[in-house]
């Protein structure tokens, strides 16, 4: 990591460069080098944990102890909440970087973005309109992940899988479904994403193309009818068996459905399609007209 100048060391704390100065004194740390002019310049690993702990604690005396102890550490979603909660973007792409030099992509949109877009959500209260903070960490969530999915390699499997997401642009379930599109296709998948609002008499050629294997249903914002005809016109237009699948309880679980649940991370996700996949897939018997989704998913 590199140094930084006492006042902007003092900035990313929150205090002033005398009170930085006084905590050297009182506790030696955070401990500064001296350039040939005499003037300090800190770690920037060491400012970065005392923050974080500071945040933990609100006493600097316990944030001294725990940052000398556990020092920057990985990127933790409690650190890129807190640069996202200063709109600081930059500070958060790094700490996903960093995350990427000691985790997988996946582990790292699992483990790091996706629980603090979750923490970021949550601090609205449940019904309340979202923060500022989550609605700018969104879009920058929203705009990382289809920069990272603009790369994944090339298909390698033969099946496709198309997703419907039935979540509101913006919300974080938008932001999983986009997250499990991203870890499908560096599984090797040919994948589709489409909005639960549209017709489905528009999406039939689209679906053709991709002729998917598996329909994964996600999102809370669309009712069972909507589902089941989009369903419908899936299985129509490809013209093969068809297996659905439901991802973070996109379904409620009624007991009657023979939906396939996938969990509710990526990862999971991914791990128990390939499973399905590598069995052979058992597939349902297609439906001859529009039906609730009770009856599309039933075998």
């Amino acid at each position: 990591m590199g140094v930084i100048r006492t006042n902007a060391a003092a900035g990313m704390l929150g205090v002033s460069a005398n009170t930085l100065r006084s905590w050297e004194r009182r506790f030696a740390f955070p401990t500064p080098r001296r350039t040939t002019g005499g003037h300090r310049q800190y770690a920037l690993d060491e400012i970065e944990a005392l923050r974080a702990a500071l945040e933990e604690t609100n006493n600097i005396s316990s944030a001294v102890s725990v940052a000398q102890k556990r020092g920057a550490g990985p990127s933790t979603p409690s650190r890129l909440r807190s640069a996202l909660g200063r709109f600081d973007e930059i500070e958060a792409d790094r700490l996903l970087e960093e995350s990427l030099a000691l985790r997988s992509l996946e582990r790292t949109v699992e483990e790091l973005l996706l629980p603090t877009l979750e923490d970021l959500a949550a601090a609205a209260g449940e019904g309340q309109p979202p923060l500022p903070e989550y609605v700018v960490a969104a879009r920058w969530a929203t705009g990382w992940l289809s920069a990272v999915r603009r790369i994944a390699p090339p298909a390698s499997r033969p099946e496709g899988v198309l997703v419907f997401d039935a979540s509101r642009p913006g919300d974080v379930e938008a932001i999983h479904a986009q997250a499990l599109e991203l870890v499908l296709r560096r599984g090797g998948w040919r994948t589709l994403t489409f909005t639960a609002d549209l017709e489905p008499a528009r999406v039939g050629r689209a679906i053709a193309a991709l002729s998917p294997r598996a329909i994964v249903l996600t999102g809370h914002d669309a009712s069972l009818d909507v589902l089941g005809r989009l369903v419908y016109t899936a299985r129509q237009s490809t013209g093969d068996p068809v297996e659905i699948f439901d991802y973070r309880d996109a379904l409620p679980d009624t007991g009657h459905s023979t939906v396939t649940r996938l969990g509710t991370s990526p990862l999971v996700a991914r791990e128990r399609l390939l499973a399905w996949c590598e069995a052979g897939g058992h597939v349902s018997v297609a439906p001859t007209a529009p039906a609730p989704l009770r009856d599309v998913s039933a075998g």
